[in-house]
């Protein structure tokens, strides 16, 4: 099933800051296809989406860029800042708490730990 848009873009810079906390460096496609992984396709990480989102986390400190020459082409990484590295330890913290309280609001079940 996949999931709807607006809730994927509401949640895109905690996502993207958790993947690069968990995962380290990572490039644009490495993120696209990673994320397609671990939802089993239920998130379709676009381009149009993405790199705005990295480029507004970079802006803002928390991401910072490094480029690297990879079979013959230049890639582009993304890693954490010091302050990224705190900022997604906070926006885990954020979105633990919605879950939890929107799983109360609409009577789920709480996700296996």
């Amino acid at each position: 099933m996949s999931i709807n848009s607006d809730l994927f873009k509401g949640t895109l810079s905690t996502i993207l800051l958790n993947l690069l906390e968990q995962h380290g460096k990572m490039y644009g496609y490495e993120i696209t296809q990673k994320v397609k992984a671990i939802t089993d396709g239920g998130f379709n990480l676009k381009e149009g989406a993405l790199y705005p989102a990295l480029h507004k986390l970079e802006a803002e400190g928390l991401v910072e860029t490094s480029s690297e020459m990879v079979d013959g082409r230049m890639r582009k990484y993304y890693e954490l800042s010091s302050d990224g590295q705190t900022a997604a330890l906070n926006k885990m913290e954020e979105a633990r708490a919605f879950i939890k309280s929107l799983q109360l609001l609409l009577n789920l079940k709480p996700a296996l730990q």
